[in-house]
């Protein structure tokens, strides 16, 4: 018995869809950050039982710093590279493309990832440059080659149809 999956489809997204502003890419991030901040906690619960000399030494905590960083990644670019969406970015209607409108890739979301740290280290910066840049792009857009765009909103009625037509499609190749 098949599913109906056309719901889990990605609303298909062209690079002329309306970049996002820089309120709904600080919300989207507040958003993620709360989700983030759980995975860490329960990601970080072995890190006590690490022996004492391990949180003394220099390579130890930058060791532990590391790995919260890579965890950030793991979040970001696994939601990234899998439709572009991480649930912040779902609840705002925020899509990543990369600027030619194809999928995000791996090195391309960890491109991001690290030029999105240094555009928060250097004072929000980078996200500042949103508004001086006449297609709203971040710092870490122009190095990665990504944008983040809104979804336009699907009036209930498109919507139906959408669902009509997938299950349609469904049953034609059943």
């Amino acid at each position: 018995m098949d599913r109906d999956t056309s719901a889990f489809m990605p609303t298909p997204v062209t690079v002329q869809a309306e970049p996002a502003s820089l309120l709904r890419r600080l919300a989207a991030i507040v958003y993620d950050l709360l989700l983030l901040s759980a995975v860490v906690f329960v990601a970080a619960q072995p890190l006590p039982l690490l022996p004492d000399v391990v949180h003394k030494v220099w390579w130890g905590k930058l060791g532990k710093q590391l790995y919260v960083l890579t965890l950030g990644l793991l979040y970001f670019g696994w939601f990234w590279v899998h439709g572009g969406q991480t649930l912040g970015m779902r609840a705002w209607r925020l899509r990543l493309i990369g600027a030619d409108g194809a999928a995000v890739t791996w090195p391309r979301a960890a491109v991001r990832y690290l030029t999105a740290l240094l555009s928060w280290a250097a004072a929000g910066l980078g996200f500042m440059w949103s508004l001086v840049d006449g297609e709203k792009r971040t710092w870490h857009d122009l190095i990665s080659g990504t944008r983040l765009v809104l979804i336009p909103r699907v009036s209930s009625h498109h919507a139906a149809q959408q669902h009509q037509t997938g299950a349609q499609e469904q049953q034609g190749r059943q």
